[in-house]
């Protein structure tokens, strides 16, 4: 009779965990960023996702000749906790777009990988329709470097940046949690590790020795699968 209370209460606690998943791994701040913190050349714009969400992002528009560099987040936080990347992003003159993911900043709707996805095509097709004829450059940090690997996939950049990239979340949350199963029961997967290879665009990856989210062999792992040219740069 212990046996079976035990194992029903580890059913709920795994079904309960199966339909939370997504509020284990989305941590947005979903306050409205204010515009009162940008620096002279940003500005707040807007756009259009294909299902009908209006979301919001930060822009410094690039100068002539210039590239312009659209940054996919983490999984936390807002645009507002990467301003700081932005500037320095901006500084020799490129345009920087810093996006908002449904349900980050401000922003309505709730967030998935597919729900990325179509964030992701947003922000492009943004970019593409009002900044035309600038070399466009892809940076994604952990999560959003997976979201940036699936549009690179779709539209290749000028260039990819991917700072802290994992092989797929199963093998980040195995990393994180590893006496949960995962496998089948992952609503979202993420597979940079099988869309890597269908990327033709120079590469350039950034991981921490000491990451304690995404651990390193992950973003070397996913480097290596890569074509040329690319580039690892680790940070001791």
């Amino acid at each position: 009779m212990a046996a079976i209370v035990l194992l029903a209460v580890i059913a709920l606690v795994l079904l309960a965990l199966w339909a939370g998943q997504r509020r284990l791994i989305y941590l947005p701040d979903t306050v409205t960023p204010s515009t009162a913190s940008l620096p002279p050349g940003w500005e707040s714009v807007s756009y259009e996702t294909s299902d009908g969400l209006t979301l919001g992002a930060w822009l410094r528009p690039p100068s002539p000749d210039e590239p312009i560099i659209i940054v996919f987040s983490g999984n936390a936080g807002n645009r507002s906790d990467r301003l700081t990347l932005g500037t320095r992003l901006g500084a020799n003159g490129a345009g920087v777009l810093l996006t908002d993911y449904r349900g980050y900043g401000g922003n309505s709707g709730r967030p998935s990988e597919e729900g990325l996805a179509v964030d992701g095509r947003a922000a492009l097709s943004f970019v593409q329709a009002s900044m035309p004829g600038h070399p466009v450059v892809y940076f994604g940090e952990s999560l959003g470097a997976a979201v940036a690997v699936e549009l690179a996939a779709e539209v290749p950049p000028a260039a990819l940046v991917l700072r802290s990239p994992f092989t797929s979340l199963e093998d980040a949350a195995r990393a994180n949690v590893p006496w949960l199963p995962f496998g089948f029961a992952l609503k979202d997967r993420f597979p940079s590790d099988e869309r890597i290879r269908s990327i033709d665009a120079p590469l350039l990856v950034i991981a921490g020795t000491d990451d304690r989210i995404v651990p390193i062999d992950q973003s070397r792992r996913l480097h290596a699968m890569a074509y040329e040219p690319k580039h690892l740069v680790v940070v001791e």
